[in-house]
């Protein structure tokens, strides 16, 4: 190992009594003890050549890479002299040829090839990153590159522009375009940020994007024209932020330009000029991003299926690189980006963690290098490159430190052992770790308030084969600064940078000698930092900058910063004349209510936290708040009229405010026993109702007392079994009273009659159900279109249901798509909101969007031909046609020897045999649903009732009533596990005699009759398919046959593979004949 002589020690700061200044260390007590307690736990594979060494102070290498022996004269790499960092910073990563993302022709990878083979010589000619800190030019500048760089870039240019052309008339792939607009952006950056220069490919993609990103500057997002929206949904505006991740500042001075996540989608907020920009591409919330050291890229990685990486172009907005599926498992935990903006690191979310080193610039889609964790270091949340050589890493969870070295061999790293007997202190939980700015060493927060300290060290017992990186590190020093708990650790310029859970900010030197703090701001825990990238001015005789603590006094120049707090709070720090600005002020738990005003563009929106604030959703402004103390929201409703905000709380409160000032129109009430659900005012704001998780709907009412308005409880009534999902008001028809609707998941549509009930009496006019298997989420009344009313409501079993206002009848049944497939849609309102767990989307709807994506889905019939399978073209739709045909001849009878009448109608009787012989066995109430919509579709119109049905028509019945999935065995499952038993082994069956007896007695029950044809067809006596025509079936031997056949004790996969005659192995997708009559009359039973 090399002379350590040349490090900087870190010696204990000068006495005085600014707060912090006399931070303690604690070392080994003796050299041996410190050599038994610092030596790293065994946790990776050394090569066999090394083994030989002593086994018990060895770590173990762990590589994924099938590379030759690595020896301590691969890493020899830890000196601290200048020359050596200089050698350091001079390892160049070697090419390695992945696999591309996707490829394209042959040619066009022959050409992505050889332009970036020579985009990677140039890179290898690329300035190395300073050792010590330098400010940024203010000014624009371009590092130097030489005559012949820039002639092989513009021939670069040229070719591509050629392919280009060709591609663009070839579909070229995504991973291309992405490949050329981080080339171009690239290029842009070194000329417009005069920073580190950023890494570049090349591969073909569109002028038009390259141009964009080439061509972006900073603050360019928020200086184009708003262009025209072609999506039916568009987000405009995100209110609120995930607080548990970092807010970074992107622009500062003259734009006050901050990034932060919401949900899924990542938000380029420009405070100054209140305008956001989104980047959308997530199908996930986003879990953790990180920003290049210049500003220009931003990365976002998610947790969950489909979990992607997206680098984006912070300058245009768009996104320049995508790696899918980069940890299958659970996603990323933690991401990171070195100072060139070359390389990514990221950390999977899931019970192994795996490590991961992506060239982002690159068109691969797999990592360079990683390595798998053990689950005994637990779960790494927080992991930083070293500034000055990006193939060092440091990662550490809440109990264990771990530091990487990754090079052409692999991804190696060790994780130094640490307890609170190494040094005889308590060390606390880590928090975030950092490299030191001028040294070898690194840092790293506890929760104890102190700073562990890392040095390479190499005592004389340890072998020589582990005294190199990343080995050779261990905790030197543990120091105490302070006795709150740290949370932020990082480095700017040439200060180290500490927050805390008090809200207080300190920094130190080098040294760990304190320099100056901010205490006076007032916050909760913070949970991030951001520095400005633009440097700060020097001082002068009129500058405002504090003076440092030190003995000298000198002026304490930083750069500006902005704070974020677990709060939910954001600010910005102006550094001279230290002046603090709340630029966000949000909720800090979830957000569970919202409402908008009937009239104006205002959304109330409360949260767990008791905060209710108001937004002027138009113009993106906040009105007013006010916060329940101890409480918390959970529903809110503003009456028709726009005076009242009624919330309902947790504990069963109800909050009757003005809308205007939020202050308490009339004392609370507290009658609900319950979380208070749902909450709604009547048509003329006389009536309130609210709805609770203990099944009961709750009437106010306001009455007129000693000459003044005022509100008082009415009555309450237990009406449902199960949650309640929806509360309605309405209007009584040729009146203008109001009438009062719930809806429950245990399928009761219950109406209330207000005019009858009294003072703790709550009237029931009528129950009915409108669900036989399916369960109810939500109802509203249709809008006035035909003179008929209509209440619409959705189901669990993605279908809408109309039914008639009066009679309750189901008359019309539509089918939501389920995949891809665009069907028509209107919109009935214009202003939509979105609810996530700490932040709003207002989705703005346009209309003129909506009409073209209706045209995109065809006309007439079209959309229900494209959703049976094959098409118009397809064998199922030639079956379709002769079933119906061969309907008419069965309705006029078989062996009639009359004159056939061919038309293009079915009498309504002939449509369930049709629908079973498609594969569609509906129950007997759909059945009568279907009809029911056909008979009655015209008599509000004409007074008739329709008798027979066309094709087209009987199409569009199909699609909308048939089942979105088909049968599934979970289904089958669910039924036995409510009607069997548990036998002996744990499986749950039921006895033939009870099977046989529920079909007959509950639910949609069978005939004797019809279930021994239905069971003697199933067992393979019968001729498959039944009879032609409707007759008497002779069940004469199916006692015996069934009693022989089938087991007396049957299972759900007896039920399902032996008696139904279904697959098991793929049952989501499968429809076989005479399963539904059976597991419908089961499902009846069950409900």
């Amino acid at each position: 190992m090399a002379d350590d002589s040349n490090e900087t020690p870190l010696e204990e700061p000068a006495g005085g009594s600014v707060e912090g200044n006399e931070a303690s260390e604690e070392t080994p007590q003796n050299e041996q003890g410190a050599q038994e307690t610092e030596l790293p736990k065994q946790v990776t594979q050394m090569p066999a050549d090394v083994l030989a060494g002593d086994a018990e102070s060895m770590d173990i290498l762990e590589t994924e890479t099938q590379a030759p022996t690595t020896t301590a004269d691969n890493f020899s790499v830890d000196a601290a002299t200048p020359e050596t960092q200089e050698n350091e910073l001079s390892i160049t990563s070697p090419h390695e040829p992945v696999a591309d993302v996707t490829e394209g022709p042959s040619e066009e990878r022959e050409e992505t090839a050889a332009i970036t083979g020579t985009l990677e010589d140039i890179g290898q000619d690329e300035q190395q990153v300073p050792t010590e800190p330098q400010w940024e030019s203010e000014a624009p500048t371009r590092l130097p590159s030489s005559t012949e760089v820039e002639q092989d870039m513009q021939q670069i240019s040229q070719e591509a522009q050629e392919s280009d052309q060709k591609n663009l008339r070839d579909k070229e792939s995504l991973a291309d375009q992405e490949s050329r607009s981080i080339e171009a952006g690239a290029e842009m950056s070194q000329e417009e940020t005069g920073s580190v220069e950023a890494p570049v490919t090349a591969s073909s993609a569109p002028a038009e994007e390259m141009s964009l990103v080439s061509s972006a500057t900073p603050g360019l997002l928020f200086e184009e024209d708003e262009h025209i929206k072609t999506h039916p949904i568009s987000l405009s505006w995100a209110f609120g932020y995930n607080s548990h991740l970092p807010v970074y500042s992107l622009l500062d001075e003259e734009h006050r330009v901050i990034l932060y996540v919401s949900s899924h989608t990542a938000v380029i907020h420009d405070i100054l000029r209140n305008r956001q920009y989104h980047l959308q591409g997530h199908s996930n919330s986003i879990s953790c991003l990180c920003v290049s050291e210049d500003r220009r890229w931003i990365a976002t990685a998610d947790q969950g299926p489909d979990n992607l990486i997206i680098v984006w172009d912070a300058f245009s907005g768009i996104p320049v690189h995508t790696i899918f599926d980069s940890h299958p498992e659970d996603g990323v935990g933690a991401i990171a980006i070195s100072q060139d903006a070359k390389y990514l690191v990221t950390l999977g979310a899931g019970k192994i963690q795996r490590v991961c080193i992506w060239k982002w610039t690159s068109p691969e889609e797999k990592p360079m290098c990683s390595v798998e964790l053990q689950p005994a270091f637990g779960y790494q949340n927080y992991i930083v490159f070293n500034p000055k050589n990006h193939k060092e890493l440091v990662s550490n969870s809440k109990t264990q430190v771990i530091f990487y070295l990754w090079d052409s061999t692999g991804l190696q790293y060790s994780a130094p052992h640490l307890t609170d007997r190494t040094f005889n202190k308590m060390v606390g939980l880590f928090s975030q770790s950092v490299f030191h700015f001028g040294n070898l060493q690194a840092l790293t927060a506890t929760s104890g308030g102190k700073l562990v300290v890392w040095d390479a060290v190499c005592p004389p017992s340890m072998p020589a084969s582990l005294c190199v990186k990343p080995h050779n590190r261990k905790a030197i020093k543990l120091m105490y600064v302070q006795k709150d708990a740290l949370t932020v650790l990082t480095a700017s310029d040439s200060y180290f940078v500490t927050c805390d859970v008090k809200g207080h900010i300190k920094f130190y030197d080098g040294q760990l000698q304190l320099v100056n703090w901010y205490s006076h701001f007032k916050l909760g825990p913070i949970q991030s930092i951001s520095f400005s990238k633009n440097p700060p001015s020097l001082a002068s005789n009129n500058s405002d900058y504090s003076s440092s603590c030190t003995i000298h006094g000198q002026p304490f120049i930083i750069r500006n910063f902005i704070l974020s707090t677990l709060d939910a709070t954001v600010l910005h720090i102006t550094a001279e004349g230290t002046k603090p600005e709340k630029l966000m002020e949000e909720a800090k738990e979830a957000v569970n209510a919202i409402a908008c005003h009937p009239s104006q563009p205002l959304i109330a929106i409360g949260s767990h936290c008791g905060l209710l604030k108001v937004w002027d959703y138009m113009q993106t402004k906040y009105l007013i708040s006010r916060i329940f103390m101890g409480a918390s929201i959970q529903c809110l409703s503003y009456d028709p009229e726009g005076s009242f905000l009624a919330a309902g709380f947790t504990d069963g409160t109800v909050y009757i405010l003005d809308s205007i000032s939020l202050e308490d129109d009339c004392k609370e009430f507290k009658y609900s026993r319950g979380p208070v659900t749902q909450i709604s005012f009547s048509h003329d704001s006389q009536y309130l109702a609210t709805a609770d998780e203990k099944y009961a709907v709750t009437v106010y009412k306001r009455i007129l007392k000693n000459g003044e308005r005022s509100w008082e409880h009415l009555a309450g009534l237990h009406s449902h079994y199960k949650p309640i999902r929806s509360i309605l008001f309405g209007v009584l028809l040729d009146s203008d009273q109001p009438r009062l609707l719930s809806l429950g998941e245990d399928r009761l549509l219950v109406e209330y009659d207000l005019g009858s009930s009294s003072k703790e009496y709550l009237a029931v006019l009528r129950r009915d159900r409108i669900e036989q298997n399916a369960v109810p989420m939500c109802l509203a009344w249709y809008p006035p279109f035909t003179p008929e009313a209509f209440i619409l409501t959705a189901n669990n079993r993605y279908k809408m249901k109309l039914y008639n206002a009066t009679t309750k009848m189901c008359r019309h049944f539509w089918g939501q798509p389920t995949g891809h497939l665009l069907r028509r849609y209107k919109s009935f309102q214009q202003q939509t909101v979105r609810m996530h767990k700490n932040d709003i989307w207002p989705i703005l709807q346009k209309i003129s969007a909506l009409e073209a994506a209706v045209s995109l889905g065809g006309e007439d019939l079209i959309p229900f031909y494209n959703l049976l399978d094959g098409g118009r073209d397809g064998e199922f739709f030639r079956e379709l046609e002769d079933y119906f045909y061969y309907a008419q001849l069965r309705s006029q009878g078989i062996d009639a020897m009359e004159t056939r009448q061919v038309s293009t109608h079915i009498p309504l009787e002939e449509v369930p045999f049709v629908m079973r012989a498609m594969g569609f066995y509906p129950s007997e109430e759909k059945i009568e649903d279907m009809i029911n919509e056909v008979k009655f579709s015209e008599y509000v119109h004409t007074g008739k009732q329709v008798t027979n049905i066309n094709l087209g028509d009987f199409i569009k019945l199909y699609i909308n009533h048939r089942p979105a999935f088909g049968l599934s065995i979970k289904e089958i499952q669910n039924a036995f596990q409510v009607l069997g038993y548990d036998t002996e082994n744990g499986e749950i069956v039921i006895n033939r005699e009870d099977l046989l007896q529920q079909l007959q007695c509950r639910g949609e029950h069978m005939t004797e009759e019809e279930l021994a044809e239905c069971l003697t067809t199933l067992l393979g006596v019968n001729p498959e398919g039944g009879r032609s025509e409707l007759g008497i079936y002779d069940p004469s031997g199916a006692a015996a046959l069934m009693e022989e056949e089938i087991p007396e004790e049957i299972s759900a996969e007896i039920f399902t593979a032996d008696i139904l005659g279904l697959p098991t192995s793929e049952p989501d997708e499968t429809e076989t004949e005479k399963n539904y009559e059976l597991t419908s009359s089961i499902e009846s039973a069950e409900s």
